[in-house]
């Protein structure tokens, strides 16, 4: 009788070594089953397992069924040395310990990896914000103000977005309507008369920057906010509200007007020319305002164009005709704000673009000269404006007020003389034997005005300007081959 030896398997799950020895034995078990039986040693001991095993008789054993082989799902493994040696059983609290990594030669070491943070479900639409700051000055003081406005993102672009892992594409169209709403151009501080009161502004430039407000975005997003900034660029005028207050122009001084309705197209390009060159203009304190230097050369090249001036007790054309339109309304405006006068000179003749008499200044570099002292001890900021439509040029005086109060009184007309006779000119837009009115007539005669300034302090300064006008005559247009036309002015 066959007697086999049965060895208990025990199999952890989490031990490799542990299946490995327990498919080889049983490889062992399916062997000794298929192999031929030979006498059993009547000494051999008894199963450890087991009872112990009957004696042997002569009597042949009774042969039994074979025993179906144990399916074998586990790879073929050697033999162990000792199949019939049971596998120790480890502890089970001892964890398995991993063959040690070898980095790869000149890398270092890997290290463990940290598990990535999911940025938290967005539950609610996101708000973005515009903030850009404004400066004014108004009743004498610097007023800051703000410009403020928003926008909503869907909650389920912002999803997207987190999605992606980028701004999606489905928010440009919002990112367009931000664009518009922020991008404003610049512009140079400006007073206006808002009631009785001066008011200072400025607008800065603002450029809206895209993609650095997108990438502001995704960070705002994966951090799980709910809200962010506009990202823009500004760029602050040159002349701005905050020069103007760091200079010390806070108030209205003095303004002064005229008119040149009726000008011919040149002299009307000649005063806007000459007008821009003084308009946001700053005379520093103790400085004069100097006319002909502000102004500078006065030439097609510096934007000025040929018109009719006086000379020679007639006209004659000149680049800059008409610019005493200029000179003249401002030095109303500084004589109103009550400047003391250094240069100052009347034409020759009376012109009536310069009424009321006498209130003017004529210019003609480098002999004649407007120049005007800012005594205030505080800089002042000149503002020219015109309407070409009604034909009204104006200058306002703005500054520091240190009380002083000007009042110009009206002209004092003596000494009044009958026009000159008529002077003719070429003119070739003139038929023969026609003639057109190019300057009118005007009566000599002396004018005086009077003003009086008085100061904080309670004392009283008064001045005059008088101006003396010999008669003027009629100038007219004529054909260049006209009779009347002096010899050196007639075409041969």
């Amino acid at each position: 009788m066959r007697q086999f030896r049965v060895t208990k398997l025990v199999v952890m799950k989490r031990f490799p070594l542990s299946l490995a020895l327990c498919g080889a034995l049983a490889l062992s078990v399916a062997a000794a089953q298929s192999a031929p039986s030979s006498p059993a040693s009547p000494t051999a001991p008894a199963s450890p397992s087991g009872p112990a095993a009957a004696p042997a008789t002569s009597t042949p054993a009774s042969p039994k069924p074979a025993v179906p082989d144990r399916p074998n799902t586990e790879q073929a493994l050697p033999t162990p040395a000792s199949p019939s040696t049971p596998e120790p059983t480890p502890p089970a609290s001892t964890p398995p310990v991993p063959a040690p990594t070898v980095p790869a030669k000149g890398l270092p070491a890997p290290s463990p990896t940290a598990p990535a943070v999911r940025a938290p479900r967005p539950t609610q639409d996101f708000s973005l914000s515009f903030r850009g700051e404004l400066q004014k000055i108004q009743g004498g003081k610097l007023v800051r103000s703000s410009v403020q406005r928003s926008w909503k993102l869907p909650v389920r672009w912002v999803a997207r977005s987190l999605e992606y892992g980028k701004v999606t594409s489905y928010l440009d169209p919002l990112l367009d309507q931000v664009e518009k709403g922020v991008n404003v151009r610049g512009r140079p501080v400006k007073f206006s008369q808002v009631g009785q009161d001066w008011v200072a502004t400025d607008q800065p430039e603002w450029t809206f920057d895209r993609e650095a407000t997108k990438a502001a975005l995704l960070a705002a997003f994966q951090a799980g906010e709910t809200s962010g900034n506009v990202v823009f660029k500004e760029k602050k005028p040159q002349r701005s509200v905050a020069l103007l207050a760091e200079r010390g122009v806070f108030n209205h001084l003095a303004m002064a007007r005229s008119s040149f309705a009726g000008s011919p197209s040149f002299r009307v390009k000649n005063i806007l020319v000459g007008s821009e060159k003084l308009d946001y203009l700053f005379v520093a304190p103790g400085e004069d305002f100097d006319f002909n230097k502000t102004i500078g050369e006065i030439s097609a090249k510096t934007g000025f164009v040929p018109g009719y001036i006086i000379s020679g007790g007639s006209l004659a054309l000149e680049d800059g005709g008409g610019i005493c339109q200029v000179s003249t309304t401002v030095f109303r405006a500084l004589y109103e704000a009550g400047l003391p006068v250094t240069e100052r000179h009347q034409h020759s003749h009376r012109v009536k673009y310069y009424d009321p008499i006498g209130y003017e200044a004529t210019v003609y570099a480098p002999s004649k000269n407007l120049r005007m002292k800012n005594d205030t001890g505080k800089y002042l900021f000149l503002q020219a404006t015109w309407n070409t439509a009604t034909g009204r040029l104006r200058f306002d005086v703005f500054g520091t007020d240190d009380g002083r109060r000007a009042v110009v009184g009206q002209p004092t007309v003596t000494d009044v003389k009958p026009p000159a006779t008529p002077s003719y000119m070429p003119d070739d837009r003139v038929a023969l034997g026609q003639q057109r009115l190019l300057d009118e007539p005007m009566e000599g005669m002396t004018s005086v005005i009077t003003r009086r300034v008085t100061l904080r302090s309670g004392k009283v300064l008064e001045d005059t300007l008088k101006s003396n006008y010999r008669p003027w005559g009629a100038v007219y247009g004529v054909h260049p081959q006209d009779p009347r036309l002096k010899p050196e002015q007639a075409k041969r």
